[in-house]
């Protein structure tokens, strides 16, 4: 095959799967979407059902252990323990555990004076990681529904209520909240937008049955849905949903159950974030890809996921087949229309201070920032680097 023929293929290729993951499986997502909700406004004209979760009342809650790793959390650990006091109410129905894993700060010394008699602490002696430090949690944990927070979370006053209605049906295993951003004006610009975004494809994928992850900041689980976390696990909130579905259980989304959480200050400091989040992501592909999924959940699992973690390789196949075939107008315009979109994301680098209060300056900025995050985190798989340590970026 002639050179120019494999170069217009990949270009093509490329192109295609680009449109698709970020423009045509949103489309087909919302027809979807559409068509369930307008069934289910029809069974409910019919039925009369409340078609929502009921709030369970006070002897029909379920026990729940709250379970929050920590390092090195000084900072925002004291606004966490009054947070939580707040929504349990220090009821013994919440049993709520906290694990320092071998923090070096104040945070040792903030859990060894916790107010309230359902409130404990693990201090593990050396860093091992979020995964390690799950695993003790739930060990140390005595009740079957388990909730997971991060140190720095904020939930809302219903947050917990609204998790844990969902339990009366044996049927469900996970059930994800949403989360509500706080940062700096340049987070709000970048990370805040693509949430919006993040937010309504992870509304539409819970309507069609196919939430694939949670966010590890605010979400529960049925214990037998816990499988303990190897060391290398950088993405438990996306790993412990699909072991849900791998045992045949359901995984929720539910609006309804926010919770505040504080964005990193910058696109350096979420790039950080996202590097991590990358190289977990390819280590755990192998095995997810042996999870049987039904056909909707798995078109979402190829485009929400898979084509993302590619999105770099799917740009520089671009760039390259576009430029070997320069020779032809369309070629021309579309890497025109490329170099354009690169000049706009090296203004948001270069004049991000400026831009910041322009609606939309930064975006192209974070994008390929967020790109390039992935392919960082590919390399360092296919290096074998990236532990499970992990350290809030601020």
């Amino acid at each position: 095959m002639e050179k120019p023929v494999i170069a217009e293929l990949v270009f093509w290729f490329c192109l295609i799967a680009m449109v698709y993951t970020y423009f045509v499986y949103p489309i087909l997502l919302f027809g979807g979407y559409v068509v369930v909700q307008v069934w289910r406004d029809l069974k409910y004209l019919w039925g009369r059902s409340d078609r929502r979760a009921r709030k369970l009342s006070p002897e029909h809650v379920p026990s729940v252990s709250i379970i929050v790793p920590a390092y090195n959390e000084e900072a925002r650990l004291p606004d966490k323990i009054v947070n939580l006091r707040e929504i349990t109410g220090g009821s013994d129905q919440y049993e709520i555990i906290f694990i320092s894993d071998g923090s070096t700060d104040g945070t040792n010394s903030i859990l060894s004076e916790l107010p309230d008699t359902n409130m404990r602490a693990l201090f593990l002696p050396t860093r091992q990681g979020k995964p390690n430090a799950l695993n003790h949690g739930v060990a140390a944990a005595h009740n079957e529904v388990l909730v997971f927070s991060d140190a720095a979370t904020l939930f809302d006053s219903l947050a917990l209520q609204n998790l844990v209605r969902h339990f009366s049906d044996p049927e469900v295993g996970v059930v994800c909240g949403s989360l509500r951003f706080e940062g700096s004006t340049e987070s709000k610009q970048t990370e805040g937008v693509y949430w919006r975004y993040e937010g309504m494809l992870r509304l539409m994928e819970a309507r069609l049955g196919s939430t694939l992850t949670a966010s590890g900041a605010i979400y529960a689980l049925r214990r037998q849905c816990y499988p303990v976390l190897s060391p290398d696990t950088l993405i438990e909130d996306f790993v412990i949903p699909m072991h849900a579905r791998k045992l045949g259980y359901r995984v929720l989304y539910d609006p309804e159950v926010v919770a505040t959480e504080f964005a990193a200050a910058s696109v350096k400091d979420e790039f950080t974030r996202r590097v991590r989040l990358a190289t977990g992501s390819f280590r755990a592909l192998g095995e997810l890809a042996y999870i049987n999924l039904d056909l909707v959940t798995c078109l979402a699992f190829v485009s929400h996921k898979v084509l993302r973690w590619i999105m770099p390789f799917l740009q520089v196949g671009l760039l390259v087949g576009g430029a070997l075939m320069l020779d032809r107008p369309v070629y021309r315009h579309i890497l025109a229309i490329q170099l354009v979109f690169y000049l706009w994301a090296a203004a948001g680098l270069l004049f991000r201070r400026r831009l910041q209060g322009v609606r939309y300056a930064l975006v192209g900025y974070f994008l390929v920032a967020m790109h390039a995050a992935f392919l960082v985190g590919f390399l360092r798989f296919v290096l074998g680097r990236g532990g499970a340590t992990w350290q809030r970026v601020t």
